[in-house]
Formats: C-alpha cells, sequence, structure tokens
C-alpha cells in the first residue's frame, strides 16, 4: 500500500502556482496528486485551467486530472492580478498550448465526490489561491468538512500586512467570504502568510540554480520567476520576489522548515478600509477558539534546497 500523502490541489496559475505543482509532482513517493482544480484569481478561469495543464505537461504528467471551478468570487467580482503575472498568468517562457483534455466534471464536484469516497482523513487540501471552490464545496456539501484530514493554504497576512490593499492579501482579499466559510467550517487549517512567504525571495543565485538543472521544467520555471519577481523587487527593492505558494507543498513534504502557532483566525467581510483582512489573534488576546495553525518562520535556505531537489527529479 502507498504512504504517500493524498493531497487536491486547489490553484490558480501563477507562477508561483506552477513551482507548486512542480513540486508536488516531483515528489511522488511523497504525494500523490488526485486531482488539480483551478479557480479564477490570478487570471481569469480560461487560463489558470489551460494553465494547469501546462505545467502539467512540462512536466510530462498528462495523467493528472484537472478540473475548472468557479469563475468568479462567492459574493463580489472578480479581481485579477495580470499586473504581476502578466496577460497569461505564466509570462515569461514562450509555452505551447497544451493537448491534454480538461476534465468535463465541475471542480466542486470533484471535490465533494472525492472527499465522499475517500476515507475520513485521508485527503490534504492544499489551497494555493482564493478558496472559492472549498467554500462552495462545503456549501454544497457540509458534511465533508470532517473528511479533510487538514487544509493547508496560502494566505492572509498578519505581522506583514496585506500585499494588494494596505490590510489583505490576495488570495483572501479575492473571495472573503469564501475564507469566511472555511475559517469557520471546523476543518483543520495551516496557513501560510506573506509573514512566511516574504521570507523566501527568488534570489538570483537561487533561479541560476533551478536553471542549470537544465530540464523543460526547470528552465521554464527559471524564465517564469524572472519574470514574476520584476514586480515584487520594484514594490519591495528585495534582492527577488516572494515565491508564496510553494510554501503549502513544502510543508505537506517537510512541516519541520516551519513554525507557528495556533491562534483564532477570522476574516473581515463588510470594512471597506479593511475588507480580506486575516484577523490573527496571535497574542491570544479575544478568547475566541483556535481554528487554524499559523505559520511565520521558515527555513528559507531549506525550502529552496528542497525545491531544486524535487525539481532535478522532474
Amino acid at each position: 500500500m502507498s504512504s504517500a500523502r493524498k493531497i487536491i490541489i486547489d490553484t490558480d496559475p501563477g507562477q508561483d502556482d506552477a513551482a507548486a505543482i512542480m513540486l508536488a509532482l516531483g515528489s511522488p513517493e511523497e504525494i500523490e496528486v488526485l486531482g488539480i482544480t483551478a479557480v479564477a484569481g490570478n487570471v481569469p478561469l480560461t487560463l489558470t485551467a489551460r494553465n494547469a495543464r501546462i505545467v502539467c505537461e512540462l512536466c510530462n504528467r498528462t495523467d493528472v486530472k484537472i478540473f475548472a471551478g468557479a469563475e468568479r468570487p462567492v459574493a463580489r467580482p472578480l479581481v485579477t492580478a495580470e499586473h504581476v503575472h502578466g496577460k497569461t498568468g505564466l509570462d515569461g517562457p514562450a509555452l505551447d498550448e497544451p493537448t491534454m483534455p480538461l476534465q468535463e466534471q465541475h471542480a466542486v464536484d470533484f471535490i465533494v465526490e472525492t472527499l465522499r469516497a475517500e476515507a475520513p482523513g485521508a485527503v490534504t487540501l492544499c489551497t494555493l489561491g482564493p478558496l472559492t471552490n472549498i467554500a462552495l464545496a462545503l456549501t454544497k456539501a457540509p458534511e465533508i468538512a470532517p473528511s479533510v484530514r487538514e487544509l493547508v493554504m496560502m494566505g492572509g497576512g498578519f505581522f506583514e500586512g496585506g500585499n494588494i490593499t494596505p490590510a489583505a492579501e490576495f488570495n483572501i482579499s479575492v473571495d472573503p467570504e469564501a475564507a469566511e466559510i472555511v475559517f469557520r467550517s471546523g476543518i483543520p487549517i495551516v496557513m501560510m502568510p506573506l509573514d512566511v512567504t516574504h521570507r523566501v525571495l527568488t534570489r538570483k543565485t537561487r533561479v541560476e540554480k533551478i536553471r542549470a538543472i537544465g530540464s523543460p521544467a526547470a528552465v521554464a520555471l527559471a524564465e517564469m520567476l524572472e519574470f514574476f519577481e520584476r514586480f515584487d523587487i520594484e514594490k519591495y527593492g528585495t534582492d527577488g520576489g516572494p515565491l508564496h505558494d510553494p510554501t503549502v507543498i513544502a510543508y505537506i513534504l517537510r512541516p519541520e522548515l516551519f513554525t507557528g502557532r495556533d491562534c483564532n483566525v477570522e476574516i473581515e467581510t463588510a470594512s471597506p478600509l479593511t475588507t480580506g483582512m486575516t484577523v490573527v489573534d496571535w497574542w491570544q488576546v479575544t478568547g475566541r477558539a483556535h481554528n487554524a495553525k499559523v505559520m511565520r518562520h521558515i527555513d528559507d535556505e531549506g525550502f529552496f534546497e528542497l525545491l531544486a531537489e524535487r525539481l532535478a527529479r522532474i
């Protein structure tokens, strides 16, 4: 019997999403990807579903099933991030159009069906974008919540504030109502906020190490990161940009790279000033029950060593 951890990757690729998918696909002994569900976020759904297939083809994994999900947030218009990711979401390299099929089943139905079919606690949800698909699945079938082993997510921020507004991180800001549903679901949540991801910078030496692997996937990723980081280098004045989404997969593989604490996290959905803010009770001042393990620190060198090692396996 395989000991690989079963996961569903819910994603809106995005160059950093591509890195996360590659990290997962480069770790088959430890991770079994049951499916990839696309959601609108960094770019519209037609492109995120396209991009997920492009990444799988770069990794020679046309066996992975990819499902298109929500085209827009639960209760508000879609806001995208082409100013960061480019018009395709994967700007940087020259990429062929995908030939592998998109599954006919809707992503939300796939999530519900899979969690009903697998043993309780067998499946981990890895979310790299807005939480719309997960929230819709929980609304449609609330009984699936106890079946989830845990949900490891990239989203939010506390000490680092926001990256799309002063208070809000992009994934949560795009669909705060969905985030509120997920955080109130009772699913064990591990949260990778900007406080962690701003510590994993795509420094030139790190990107060159990835390029030197020489495989089509690694070279394409290096070119993606060179495009992706230009926005954050200008914004933050750093050597390289934060590589957000692969921290989710790295946690599945090497949780010892991270430190954090159990907290209560509430999602602001009403304030015009702070909509999408993850209100983290880091100092335990409210008495509200914990509902997430919020990470704050990461061994960034260990993270990039893991990423390079797994890319070299593809």
